[in-house]
């Protein structure tokens, strides 16, 4: 059995929470454009004022052993929260938000909370969590299929940044980013040749871009340094044999994809 047959049937799954938060303001503000500035800030202020490490495990992770490719882990959760974007929230309004959690290991729901319930400018009302699990196994054969870049995306290719979404390019940080979050929060490596599955995906052709770039902006409160937040947001078509690939289509439409998915970069959303 080869390892293309292997990751079929062992049928790894990736397993995550779907926690939703809801706030009432205690004053007037203006969410950032992109609205998970305040909210990480927040949470990352409080997680860092614990000073039981809980700050460098959820925004910082650090990996010693295992592949090189996870010595820059991935963070263990998105934040969903474009509607927030440039919002402002007059005093005693509820608003809400989501965070996806693929760290199951720990109380994080518990330790987040708790970290929301001492902010200053919001209460926290109410949290409600959804259990998630995704099989990465083919179920149906596809040949076409239309995305959608719901906020700024940046893929990472050879020699710098994709200037669009080609089906390679994108499969391929699909896989990563799935396989690096079984690495170190689930199951384990995913059973697949990396190579192959590339190989195969640069086959698929892309029959529509209709993308345009966006700027966005973050600003460090520890640093006062300003980084990019940018990318590009609009739909792709794609036709050819995308059967092997729509598992990890699907599950980046819950984890993201391509760089800096905790601030909600890369949300996609698979429209036929």
């Amino acid at each position: 059995m080869n390892r293309r047959q292997q990751a079929v049937e062992w049928g790894v799954t990736l397993e995550f929470q779907v926690v939703r938060f809801v706030c009432t303001s205690h004053c007037a503000f203006t969410f950032s454009s992109p609205a998970s500035n305040k909210l990480r800030g927040a949470i990352g202020n409080n997680l860092r004022e614990r000073g039981d490490g809980s700050y460098e495990r959820f925004f910082d992770p650090a990996q010693t052993t295992g592949p090189s490719g996870l010595s820059d882990p991935p963070r263990p959760f998105v934040l969903r929260c474009a509607h927030l974007d440039g919002v402002t929230v007059a005093k005693e309004t509820t608003f809400q938000f989501d965070l996806h959690l693929f760290d199951l290991r720990t109380p994080w729901v518990d330790i987040l909370a708790e970290s929301l319930r001492l902010t200053g400018f919001c209460r926290l009302d109410s949290v409600a969590v959804e259990r998630r699990e995704l099989a990465l196994r083919p179920t149906a054969k596809q040949g076409q299929v239309a995305i959608r870049f719901l906020t700024p995306t940046e893929l990472k290719a050879r020699g710098g940044l994709a200037a669009q979404p080609d089906f390679g390019i994108l499969a391929a940080r699909a896989r990563d980013r799935v396989a690096n979050l079984c690495q170190l929060y689930g199951e384990g490596p995913l059973p697949i040749d990396f190579g192959a599955f590339g190989e195969r995906a640069a086959a698929v052709r892309m029959t529509r871009c209709e993308i345009q770039r966006v700027e966005a902006q973050r600003r460090s409160g520890s640093t006062g340094q300003t980084h990019s937040l940018g990318g590009f947001v609009g739909e792709a078509e794609y036709e050819g044999d995308l059967t092997e690939f729509m598992p990890y289509l699907r599950a980046v439409e819950w984890t993201g994809v391509g760089r800096q998915t905790t601030w909600g970069k890369g949300a996609i959303a698979i429209l036929g």
